[in-house]
């Protein structure tokens, strides 16, 4: 048998040029790693469970929507993922704006207690129904719009106007039947689809 040739040497490529990779092949690899950040935060979007959101109903007393609310219904996201008896206090600040401190309890109605403090403004010309908060820094951008509340103050919903969010709030920890039931019927009839609602576990207040 005739004697194989050898194969042709390659030519040896310094280890810093091999692993530097081709100008072919950074393009596709930018635009896979952007689709990839946006079909994630796509996936971590809220659904939206009213297209039409309207405005406050009513004007709101800042003095009487102060102090404690208990959170009876909500569209589940991903920051309160697993959250039970939460709560939520508002108190006003010596510079004007409205102190809000945000509690969960993690997993249980007895749980760690996890919290969240935020500032937040009132909208001017809004009648004090709609606010501005901000969590980090000195920038106002999530809203809040308090949709509907009770004449005493017992009872609130509070949404904001992409319809992506909806809190059912109460003064009572465990309010009667017919109080939630009532909330859950107002939420439908300002046009929030309330399949979506998640109940939270509270308590005994």
């Amino acid at each position: 048998m005739p004697a194989r040739p050898c194969a042709r040497a390659r030519p040896r490529i310094p280890s810093r040029a091999r692993s530097f990779p081709s100008r072919d092949l950074i393009l596709p690899g930018l635009l896979l790693l952007g689709a990839g950040v946006l079909i994630a935060s796509r996936a971590n979007t809220p659904p939206v469970g009213n297209a039409r959101v309207p405005e406050p109903a009513k004007p709101v007393d800042l003095i009487r929507y102060l102090g404690r609310w208990y959170e009876i219904a909500r569209y589940d996201i991903s920051f309160e993922r697993g959250c039970e008896g939460v709560t939520a206090e508002y108190a006003l600040r010596p510079d004007g704006l409205i102190r809000v401190v945000n509690t969960c309890r993690v997993g249980q109605p007895d749980g760690r207690a996890r919290s969240a403090e935020a500032r937040a403004k009132v909208v001017e010309g809004s009648g004090n129904a709609r606010l501005k908060v901000s969590f980090f820094g000195p920038f106002f951008v999530g809203d809040y719009w308090v949709l509907d509340h009770a004449d005493d103050y017992s009872w609130s919903i509070v949404g904001e106007p992409r319809g992506r969010y909806l809190w059912l709030l109460c003064r009572d920890a465990t309010p009667p039947d017919a109080v939630r039931d009532m909330l859950v019927a107002r939420a439908g009839a300002l046009g929030y689809d309330t399949s979506m609602l998640r109940m939270t576990r509270q308590r005994p207040g």
